[in-house]
């Protein structure tokens, strides 16, 4: 019934650098395993290893981005990162930083998707935990909404809608059964509209953005020389974010995601509506069958 019975972590430790999207800070990053049932947890190694677990009762601004915060000690724009953990299918990690904001490098989760790679992927004895969703959960903003009903799978429906020549009306749909996350979504790049770069420097956003790590629309185009990685990378990437962003249930989810013009704002509150919704959703373990070989 579920796509995998036992909890994942990665092999060995991997590391990067890169700077922060909004801050323009330096940033070291390590990705390490973790033991079982131990999730996805931040540790700020420039702060004597406070840990930030990755869950939605941190998070505590949802403007551009996902930040987390505990006792005053946030973790920015974990949306990426915790979108290629999931698609790549890890359970526990142990993210390390020496400052307060992941790397954005290229603005995809491509990069992430080669660290995991790299690091190699480990079964561990522990059976997987899935969320899975028994009544349909919706939070809308004026036109805008996204839900959660059952479903026997992990589905994401989403369409996005701007008014600009490479975007218009987009939808895609993300069946975790069958597309691959590593070619399909991961190299999708976040996106941004050249009219709103002063506005959002002077909020002291986007410090570290540049044509390497976004693409910037014009008016009528795109700033970026190189072609679009896919046709309908801004639709894709929407859907990059929402596994990030989802990812903070704390387990992996069985259930159909549908959503209209959604941000991270929607995807928070749909997750705590959710979570505080006791009856909309169940834990369920998956049945692990031993091989004994004689």
């Amino acid at each position: 019934m579920f796509p995998a019975v036992r909890q994942r972590t990665i092999g060995q430790a991997v590391g990067c650098s890169g700077i922060g999207l909004h801050t323009g800070c330096k940033v070291n990053m390590r990705l390490l395993p973790a033991a079982a049932d131990t999730g996805i947890i931040f540790r700020r190694v420039d702060l004597s290893n406070f840990v930030v677990p990755a869950t939605v009762d941190m998070v505590a601004r949802v403007s551009y981005a996902t930040t987390l915060m505990r006792l005053g000690v946030m973790v920015a724009t974990v949306e990426h990162v915790l979108s290629a953990l999931v698609g790549c299918g890890i359970d526990n990690c142990i993210v390390e930083l020496d400052c307060l904001e992941v790397p954005i490098l290229d603005g995809s989760a491509r990069s992430f998707v080669d660290l995991i790679r790299s690091a190699g992927i480990v079964e561990q004895s522990v059976p997987r935990v899935y969320l899975r969703v028994l009544e349909r959960v919706e939070v809308t903003d004026g036109n805008r909404y996204i839900m959660i009903e059952p479903y026997e799978g992990f589905v994401i429906d989403s369409t996005i809608e701007f008014a600009h020549p490479l975007i218009g009306q987009q939808r895609y749909i993300y069946d975790a059964s069958t597309c691959s996350y590593a070619e399909e979504i991961a190299l999708a790049r976040t996106f941004g509209f050249e009219r709103e770069i002063a506005t959002l420097r002077a909020a002291g956003l986007i410090k570290g953005g540049t044509l390497n790590n976004a693409i910037v629309l014009s008016e009528d185009g795109m700033l970026n020389a190189g072609p679009l990685n896919y046709e309908d990378e801004f639709a894709r990437h929407k859907v990059l974010d929402i596994i990030g962003d989802l990812a903070l249930a704390g387990w992996p989810i069985w259930g159909k995601v549908t959503a209209y013009r959604s941000g991270h704002g929607l995807h928070a509150r749909l997750l705590s509506r959710l979570l505080q919704t006791t009856k909309a959703w169940e834990l369920v373990e998956a049945e692990v069958t031993e091989v004994i070989h004689i």
